[in-house]
């Protein structure tokens, strides 16, 4: 796809905004670009707003404004007496969009969701490998390849799921944005065209907007979906006008070019509430911040040196210039909101003496690495280039040379990856449903190496713990499993924790129905804008 030139991008964007004069159009300054539109395939927040937030639904949704998960594309549901089968009952007469490049011939079925689950399960499903370079990284970073046995059609609007284990979130963890349905005959007709990486491009489902078309870092339009089973929207057109300067977008916002943004600079967060044109809506964040070191590289690979390296960063310095007092410095790898947080633990203090005297005695001199900042703001990391310039300088206190590198955002995610990455990355995650198992076994474990697992730390202790935390329905239990787990992280320390922040969302006065999310996502379903 062709970039936009900037003149042409923002000539775009004011005759969609004109637009407005006979339809209600809403506009959206994202962040960054989505990396594609298949939610399944991808792990960012950005590319889930793009896709699973407008086009698509799932199985069971989070109600609003909560980590509780409620009917979706299912409108009930039953669970075997031994925990190992779901049986779904299916909302009768939900439609996939219609568009301009397909229009469907029948009512969602439990086809297309045997098909949306099979594909990311089955080696040697068609779709399985359909777009080069990437994996199904989430659904293997939650396990669900061992986890699932089977997925089944009982009858056209039943469907039942076979698990191997007990698994305690589950029912959470199909809520998640990379459980969305397809449309299983819009599938077959692209495999027949020879068309399959158009999923990726052109997607289709049965969610509240329909998409339209991208113009590549610049606009993703999409139109209310008249046939949604949830009623048709207030919005009659939606667009992301991608603009990834915070700043930029601050500035648009106040000039009415933009409805609602997400992660301002905490530097205009006073203004923007003095401003008698926005609101603001604040919470606390269910994300982390964190530096991962490559625990598989010399001399990342022994814990007295990451933990030399974690006392030598003042976490304190990086939580005032970046967030300027709307975050806390992160002690563990989950927030201190969730249940199962171990609050008797005590962090790395801040002792650049100490860390060099532990570098030494580890056999560490001369040590030069690189120090990686992601490109876009993230409610976790608002501006990783100013926390990594205060980490580099931090490490030059302590004998190390890091030099800071950073790609674009899809690159960064992807590179970022690799088994033999140089140094330590920066990044975060924001939970996508609430419960501890998704930080600690989608982030830190080890079926997530190579993926989620930024550190690719594979600790069979932490692995055991967090493992038996899902297979047991007992909260005490699991919680007593979760906090030992994080004992043993902060004891091994395959990350330096960074911060837990609050999520700041401004938006234009006349902005209705807008509700935050613990789980940091942007969807605008219920949305509606006044005169």
């Amino acid at each position: 796809m062709k970039k936009l030139t900037t003149l042409f991008a923002a000539t775009a964007l004011a005759t969609l905004m004109a637009g407005s004069a006979w339809s209600k159009t809403f506009v959206y300054c994202s962040e960054g670009s989505p990396e594609g539109f298949d939610p399944g395939l991808y792990t960012a927040g950005t590319t889930f707003d793009a896709a699973a937030h407008t086009v698509y639904n799932r199985l069971l949704e989070f109600k609003k404004g909560t980590t509780e998960v409620e009917p979706g594309l299912a409108e009930s549901w039953t669970i075997s007496d031994d925990g190992l089968e779901y049986t779904f009952k299916l909302r009768p007469g939900v439609k996939f969009q219609t568009t301009e490049f397909f229009t469907p011939s029948r009512d969602l079925t439990a086809d297309d969701v045997v098909f949306s689950y099979e594909r990311q399960l089955k080696a040697d499903n068609p779709w399985n490998k359909y777009i080069a370079g990437t994996s199904w990284e989430y659904a293997a970073g939650m396990g669900f390849p061992e986890v699932i046995k089977s997925v089944e059609k009982v009858d056209d609007l039943t469907v039942k799921f076979t698990l191997t284990r007990k698994e305690a979130p589950f029912l959470a963890n199909i809520a998640m944005p990379f459980a969305s349905i397809l449309s299983k005959e819009y599938a077959d007709k692209l495999q027949a065209d020879g068309k399959m990486e158009q999923m990726n491009q052109m997607p289709l489902g049965t969610g509240p907007f329909a998409f339209v078309a991208y113009q590549q870092d610049a606009v993703i339009r999409y139109k209310a979906n008249p046939d949604y089973w949830g009623g048709k929207q207030k919005i009659d057109d939606l667009v992301f006008a991608i603009t990834s300067d915070a700043s930029v977008r601050y500035q648009k916002l106040q000039a009415g070019e933009c409805h609602l943004m997400p992660f301002p600079n905490a530097a205009d967060v006073a203004k923007m509430k003095a401003d008698p044109n926005l609101k603001v809506m604040e919470q606390a964040g269910l994300n982390v911040s964190y530096l991962a070191y490559n625990t598989t590289q010399a001399p990342f690979d022994k814990p007295e040196v990451r933990k030399a390296l974690n006392k030598a960063i003042n976490k304190q310095a990086i939580v005032d210039a970046v967030f300027q007092g709307a975050a806390q410095p992160a002690v563990n790898p989950i927030p201190p909101t969730m249940w199962s947080y171990n609050d008797k633990l005590e962090d790395d203090t801040y002792e650049p003496e100490v860390a060099k005297k532990m570098l030494e005695d580890a056999g560490v001199k001369d040590l030069s690495m690189k120090l990686w900042a992601m490109p876009v703001s993230r409610p976790y990391m608002l501006n990783a280039r100013r926390a990594a310039e205060l980490m580099q300088s931090d490490f030059a206190k302590v004998g190390v040379k890091a030099e800071i590198v950073s790609y674009e955002w899809a690159e960064y995610l992807d590179k970022s990856k690799a088994k033999d990455r140089d140094g330590a990355v920066i990044l975060g995650w924001t939970g996508d449903n609430g419960d501890p198992d998704n930080f600690l076994d989608t982030l830190l474990g080890c079926n997530a190496v190579g993926g989620n697992n930024r550190a690719q730390w594979c600790n069979q202790e932490f692995d055991a713990l967090v493992k038996k935390a899902k297979e047991t329905s007992d909260l005490a239990e699991r919680t007593k499993l979760y906090e030992e787990a994080q004992v043993v992280f902060k004891r091994e320390a395959p990350w330096a924790t960074i911060d837990h922040s609050l999520s700041v969302v401004p938006m234009r006065k006349n902005v209705e129905g807008f509700v935050q999310s613990p789980l940091g996502d942007f969807a605008f379903d219920g949305v509606d804008i006044t005169e």
